[in-house]
């Protein structure tokens, strides 16, 4: 069944565009409930969080109101990480969650994730039900505010949790919340651990989400970093379910990074469930070979989170996650959380006494080069000549050397490609024979 709003990781785009707008939002609430009355779930509670985008409180309030029209029972728990969404489901036992948030995205872009009970994410089936029972209007505004209901409490004592009170005492931590949703949750957390905190992107206003702070921009967090002579930097996206970190002498790291000193620490003392670690067809080649000579195997999927969660069920597995920094450990929740997989990684350098620095030594990446281009529309890939001709004859040059990717965003106008190889130089070559075929066959956007 297609799907026509949702993408990789739910709908997204521009607010007061033709898809993220209160009017939307009812439908989609209203889709929503029913699809949950025909899970046997009429009637039941729905949570509601948001970031902290200046559209999000009247989205919410239009969410809600189609929820309610169509039989639930939602309530608000206001600004809070997505994480902290999909734990309130879980233990809550609420029948479904939502989150108002476009993650990563400037602050102009909103959008909506859903959890189904249990705290997880939905699968593309579920989606696909969900829009195929939207109405063609929904309730009409103004749309009125919903109870509320608390849920930041007990997910900042869930995740504190995760290491030994004042575990970090001693430590200066540099931490970028990215003027998003986790400026009330980390923070609170890394103190409560006994972390002298260096703050970075705490200050929201509304608009300024993700703008040159957070994953995305890290510069300013390895400034920090070296500046204040801090052992570890946090940064997070805007809604906080992704991290990325900061060794002591101020080198990023990303989320294969962290997957293979997850996993690797994990193989080593025999707590690596199935001895599988589940990552994206996205990640370094470099993350396979780590993790086979720890004695461990790699599955990959397709990207987005959910997908990875969804394999790490079937394979049994509890440790996944993207190289974009969506870590999922299933002994913590249901779904990505970058502050408990700071926390799990600062568990390894405690348990270790070894710095980032020395630990992420572990993972030899192969030179990559990745490229994303903006396009007018979404042709699919196999229409296009130029292009699959490329890709075939660059797969074969690499051979069993590297490997040539290339797909759509799920949720931006982009064609996205990557190319891993044996050295810098072939990386480069490939990444621009790709985009001189895509640029022939698709022209400017």
């Amino acid at each position: 069944m297609a799907r026509n709003y949702f993408g990789t990781d739910g709908v997204r785009g521009p607010y007061g565009g033709p898809v993220v707008n209160e009017g939307f939002a009812a439908r989609l609430g209203v889709g929503a409930a029913r699809w949950l009355a025909l899970r046997g779930w009429a009637g039941g509670p729905v949570l509601i969080g948001c970031d902290t985008r200046s559209s999000g409180p009247s989205l919410v309030r239009a969410l809600g109101t189609g929820f309610e029209a169509g039989g639930a029972r939602p309530a608000s728990l206001g600004i809070v990480p997505t994480p902290a969404v999909s734990r309130a489901v879980l233990a809550g036992g609420a029948a479904f969650g939502a989150v108002v948030t476009a993650s990563h995205n400037p602050s102009a872009d909103n959008g909506f994730k859903f959890f189904g009970p249990g705290g997880i994410k939905l699968t593309d089936d579920e989606e696909a039900e969900i829009e195929a029972l939207l109405p063609a209007e929904g309730p009409r505004g103004p749309f009125g505010e919903l109870p509320r209901k608390e849920a930041l409490a007990d997910y900042r004592a869930a995740v504190a949790r995760l290491l030994p009170p004042g575990a970090l005492r001693g430590w200066r931590v540099a931490l970028d919340t990215a003027h998003g949703s986790t400026c009330a949750a980390s923070p609170e957390v890394f103190r409560a651990l006994g972390a002298d905190l260096e703050a970075l992107g705490d200050r929201p206003d509304g608009t300024n989400i993700n703008a040159g702070v957070g994953s995305e921009h890290p510069d300013g967090l390895a400034d920090r970093v070296r500046s204040s002579g801090a052992r570890l930097g946090v940064a997070h996206d805007g809604d906080g379910d992704r991290c990325v970190l900061c060794d002591e002498k101020g080198s990023i790291l990303d989320g294969d990074e962290l997957l293979t000193i997850l996993a690797t620490d994990a193989l080593a003392r025999g707590t690596l469930a199935g001895r599988t670690l589940v990552v994206t067809v996205q990640s370094n080649l470099g993350v396979d070979a780590a993790v086979a000579a720890a004695g461990g195997r790699v599955v990959r999927t397709p990207v987005g989170d959910r997908y990875v969660a969804e394999r790490m069920r079937a394979e049994g597995a509890v440790i996944g996650g993207e190289s974009s920094g969506h870590i999922v450990c299933f002994d913590t929740g249901p779904t990505g959380d970058g502050l408990a997989a700071a926390l799990r990684v600062a568990g390894v350098m405690l348990a270790t006494g070894r710095p980032l620095s020395e630990l992420r030594r572990v993972l030899n990446k192969f030179p990559q080069a990745t490229l994303a281009l903006a396009v007018r529309e979404k042709k699919p890939i196999e229409t296009l000549p130029a292009l699959t001709d490329a890709i075939r004859s660059l797969s074969l040059d690499l051979g069993t050397r590297g490997r040539v990717l290339v797909r759509y965003s799920g949720t931006e106008p982009k064609l996205r490609m990557l190319v891993e190889g044996p050295d810098d130089e072939a990386v480069r070559a490939g990444i621009a024979r790709l985009a001189a075929a895509a640029r022939s066959d698709l022209g400017p956007a």
